[in-house]
């Protein structure tokens, strides 16, 4: 009987990652940040309850159900690699600090996207700038990059202004108790130079908080 020659071991193809890289400290931030980001989806605009990264194992949570009938008007996530620290608190003049998370990101797609725990690459276009209390909490506002709807979308003022309102108002209300006043104040929508500008800051804010 023949003897049997052993395989060689087999390479991975790069890159490969051989366990399940953290969405927010193990991926990249995007292609060409800070115009063109990755995101990770936690929430779809079908979701009522509240799901979040957990900073501790990476893996996506309950956070909480929805205490009203709020839905998230778009996919909604954050950016890897990005931190809401002393440079992105200086940019929202009302904030005293930042939230201590990652950098949140809407992304508006034309195609309904029914699932979360998921990466896309979008377009920044503009961004709200939000103040949860006193912490310094932007939305960023971005396409689906490869939607071909908004193919010529380029910043905020070409999107409906209608769409710009549903996510003033989510944001201004998601956080409320019935009974209660919400913490969280919208206080601007800005456009996609300084959208981009709160993304480079939160990129710097993470390199010093955790390293490049």
């Amino acid at each position: 009987m023949a003897q049997r020659t052993p395989e060689a071991p087999r390479s991975f193809p790069p890159p490969f990652y051989r366990w399940r890289p953290h969405p927010w400290h193990g991926l990249q931030p995007g292609l060409e940040p800070p115009l063109r980001m990755q995101a990770y989806i936690e929430l779809t605009p079908y979701d009522l309850v509240k799901y979040e990264i957990s900073k501790t194992t990476g893996y996506l949570r309950v956070d909480r159900p929805q205490r009203s009938s709020s839905q998230p008007p778009a996919l909604y996530g954050f950016f890897p690699r990005t931190y809401c620290g002393d440079r992105v608190t200086k940019l929202s003049p009302k904030a005293s600090c930042g939230d201590g998370d990652p950098l949140d990101v809407c992304v508006i797609s034309e195609t309904p996207i029914n699932r979360a725990d998921i990466l896309v690459h979008t377009r920044v276009i503009g961004g709200l700038q939000c103040v949860d209390g006193d912490e310094a909490d932007d939305k960023i506002i971005a396409v689906l990059d490869s939607d071909s709807m908004y193919e010529n979308v380029h910043t905020i003022d070409d999107i409906p202004s209608v769409l710009v309102d549903r996510l003033r108002h989510y944001f201004s209300t998601y956080k409320m108790l019935p009974g209660g006043e919400s913490r969280m104040v919208v206080e601007k929508t800005y456009c996609r130079d300084d959208a981009c500008r709160v993304i480079e800051a939160a990129m710097a804010d993470y390199d010093e908080a955790f390293g490049s």
